[in-house]
């Protein structure tokens, strides 16, 4: 089937264009938060403990998580990818140059970065909450993937990361390449629903001490990263 002609801007406010992208970051970390909190009001779940966090300590959480999604994602990128953003910003001929890798709204993001920063931003609310990181990532774990299923739909809409090449019947055609995102979207949408299951099955104990939730989560996400790679 041909790849259909999105338009990544949805609409223009004055001088101000609202991408899918942004919308998609948008979305991802208002579901994730509803869920998230979803999670820790079902004491159910972390019985014989307590939940991880309490509702406001939550709500400054999600602030830490944003910060790390979106500061880890663009220094990621310009790390991987442009590195010379780091250098314009002593070498660059104006203002603009200089404060390139400042400039979210021109593109370019790392999933890597992004999981890196979480992470140090997760590490570091815990040590000053004085929480346990290993309940605080089965908290998080199941929540990731919503972040994730949004972000790869916006790539769809964007025509980027494409696969290889390949004759399967559902392909879509982009220079004759299958769209990776679609593998890995499908996939990451059911990992908050398998890691929730999990969860339940281990009521007994508490998740806040196993600390298995995150770990299983982790193996299904390295799983969808295999499979567009070996079809």
């Amino acid at each position: 089937m041909p790849f259909p002609e999105f338009d990544p801007v949805l609409i223009h406010l004055g001088p101000l264009p609202i991408r899918w992208y942004a919308l998609a970051y948008v979305a991802g970390i208002v579901l994730g938060w509803w869920y998230a909190s979803r999670l820790a009001k079902t004491e159910r779940l972390w019985a014989p403990g307590k939940p991880p966090v309490t509702g406001p300590q939550l709500d400054d959480l999600v602030l830490w998580i944003t910060l790390g999604v979106l500061l880890g994602g663009r220094f990621g990128y310009a790390l991987f990818y442009k590195p010379s953003m780091f250098a314009q910003v002593f070498t660059g001929d104006s203002w603009g140059e200089r404060l390139e890798l400042l400039q979210l709204w021109t593109g370019g993001m790392s999933f890597h970065g992004g999981f890196l920063g979480v992470v140090i931003a997760l590490t570091l609310y815990a040590n000053r909450q004085k929480i346990n990181p290993l309940s605080l990532g089965d908290l998080i774990a199941p929540v990731a993937p919503l972040g994730l299923f949004c972000g790869r739909i916006a790539n769809f809409i964007n025509g980027e990361l494409w696969g290889r090449e390949t004759t399967v019947p559902w392909a879509v055609k982009f220079c004759n390449a299958r769209i990776e995102q679609m593998y890995g979207f499908c996939p990451a949408g059911d990992v908050p629903r398998q890691c929730w299951m999990h969860t339940r099955s281990t009521r007994s104990t508490g998740c806040s001490r196993g600390s298995r939730t995150h770990g299983r989560c982790c193996a299904a996400r390295a799983c969808v990263r295999w499979m567009p790679c070996h079809p």
